[in-house]
């Protein structure tokens, strides 16, 4: 993720507007692999009061256990599927590159909205789709999301979308765009 400009996207996207800090917040982190998401979150915001990793392999979240305790933070480990998994709501829900790998998109949106509180943010990256996308899901077999289709998606959802972000540069500029959703629902 590093050596693909990933971390410093995330920073990026994580810094483009001056926001209120989200002081003591919970988040969680779904799908959360390496961790490079909430490790970029920690990095350029206040800590959180708890941070927990959601992900089925057992691998990855020792990976962003690690890589967290670098930056001081010991994150809960919870091993499991988005909407299988019942966890107390959160301020903040951290999400890049899940949706994509999801039988249904939707229901994973609506899943994402049952974690937050009401009023909680949503930072969301995805897939766009570019030729890059095309290797990509070589491998993965992910989808692709076009803006419009993923507005209207985080809508029905719930969500109401504060603000689309378009990576500048490097692999992320290519492969992803990021939003940020308010729980409205």
């Amino acid at each position: 993720m590093r050596t693909l400009g990933y971390y410093d996207a995330y920073l990026g996207f994580l810094t483009d507007r001056d926001e209120k800090p989200h002081a003591a917040a919970r988040i969680v982190d779904v799908g959360a692999g390496t961790a490079a998401f909430s490790e970029a979150y920690v990095a350029c915001r206040e800590r959180p009061v708890s941070l927990t990793l959601l992900d089925p392999s057992l691998a990855m979240l020792k990976r962003g256990e690690a890589a967290l305790q670098n930056r001081g933070m010991e994150p809960q480990l919870v091993q499991g599927l988005l909407g299988e998994t019942e966890l107390e709501p959160f301020d903040v829900v951290l999400a890049a590159h899940v949706i994509e790998h999801c039988s249904d998109p939707d229901v994973a949106l609506r899943d994402m909205g049952k974690l937050l509180r009401p009023g909680g943010l949503l930072y969301l990256v995805v897939s766009k789709p570019h030729w890059c996308n095309s290797i990509i899901w070589l491998q993965w077999r992910h989808r692709t999301f076009r803006k419009e289709q993923l507005l209207e998606l985080l809508q029905m959802a719930g969500f109401e979308v504060e603000r689309t972000y378009s990576f500048p540069a490097g692999p992320p500029s290519r492969t992803s765009m990021g939003v940020v959703a308010i729980r409205s629902t």
